[in-house]
């Protein structure tokens, strides 16, 4: 097994969400989109996405149709978490369940790595 596939998952109903953004959108079949860990945020770090087009050194990943991107630096912190997607009374949007981080803050936006 590839060590990318250990990586990070998408659930289901994340995939169907990125997709419809996709369409809705009218993002190239070229781009994908990136997952990403930037230095900011009440923890510490903040979580970014956006669609682009895959960089050199990139983890590429697919779900069905959907391509990930993953720079090396983000992937350290990335490396095993589980990307979801919510739309219940709480709020709307893309849940990360990071086994890694030792503390996040209230909104679930940033965390911290010990």
């Amino acid at each position: 097994m590839d060590e990318k596939e250990n990586l990070l998952q998408v659930t289901d109903k994340a995939l169907c969400h990125i997709t419809e953004i996709f369409q809705q959108e009218g993002q190239s079949k070229d781009k994908g989109i990136r997952f990403g860990v930037i230095g900011g945020g009440c923890s510490g770090l903040s979580y970014k996405i956006e669609f682009c087009e895959e960089k050199e050194n990139d983890n590429i990943l697919f779900f069905g149709e959907v391509k990930v991107l993953i720079d090396p630096k983000s992937s350290i912190y990335l490396k095993g978490i589980t990307i979801d997607f919510s739309d219940g009374l709480n709020g709307k949007g893309f849940v990360f369940k990071n086994p890694n981080a030792t503390n996040t803050c209230g909104c679930g936006e940033s965390f911290s790595i010990s």
